[in-house]
């Protein structure tokens, strides 16, 4: 397995001085940048919209790796596409063809993402699994940040990577929820990709995001 991938959850950065707070990510050598969607009706909380993702675009090259926890997803996609999103990572609950949103963020030329809240059977995901580059699984129930690892989803992670090995395709799978230096190696071991952090990143180690970045590829 190659190096894993650490995406900074912004999240849990300062929201008052998110472009400088993108910047220091990308000097701290994260490999992407996870920005949180949400719409206080698909998940219990409110974040940012396209404007601000394209207002914040100037500030890195990094790949901006977008989760859209809104309800129905299909009409915002090309929106959060010409803000700059350079994943669109949506759920199977948030759309009524998941097939038809896939082909929409693909026909912008994004990378396509799916993701698996705590409760949601991987049997959601395993059809198109060969049309997408993504599986983010939901180590927590989305909404707000700081909440506790739930191990069982490890589980999914394990079947997932089984199926991606076995059929020989390059679709990552992502994991978002809790993680912090000691379950990142668990995750790892069950054959994640990229690990998604906000908490830890910002806060452990009096906010050295540099140290906390390469502690958790370390994992």
């Amino acid at each position: 397995m190659t190096s894993i991938k650490i995406s900074p959850s912004i999240l849990s950065a300062d929201f008052s001085k998110l472009g400088s707070e993108i910047k220091s990510l990308e000097k701290a050598e994260a490999d992407l940048i996870h920005i949180d969607v949400m719409d206080g009706h698909f998940v219990p909380n409110i974040t940012i919209g396209p404007e601000v993702i394209s207002k914040l675009r100037k500030y890195t090259s990094l790949p901006f790796d977008v989760h859209l926890m809104i309800s129905p997803v299909h009409e915002f996609i090309t929106n959060f596409a010409e803000a700059g999103a350079d994943i669109i990572t949506i759920h199977p609950e948030a759309t009524d063809d998941l097939v038809a949103s896939i082909k929409k963020i693909k026909s912008l030329n994004k990378k396509a993402g799916v993701s698996l809240n705590p409760e949601t059977s991987i049997d959601k995901v395993l059809p198109v699994l060969k049309m997408i580059d993504l599986v983010l699984i939901m180590s927590v129930n989305p909404g707000f940040g700081g909440q506790k690892f739930i191990k069982e989803t490890l589980e999914k992670v394990k079947s997932l990577r089984k199926q991606i090995d076995e059929q020989g395709l390059k679709t990552q799978i992502e994991i978002d929820g809790g993680i912090n230096f000691e379950n990142a190696k668990i995750a790892k071991m069950a054959g994640v990709d990229i690990l998604v952090s906000g908490t830890t990143i910002f806060k452990e180690n009096n906010g050295d995001l540099k140290k906390n970045i390469q502690l958790l590829r370390k994992g």
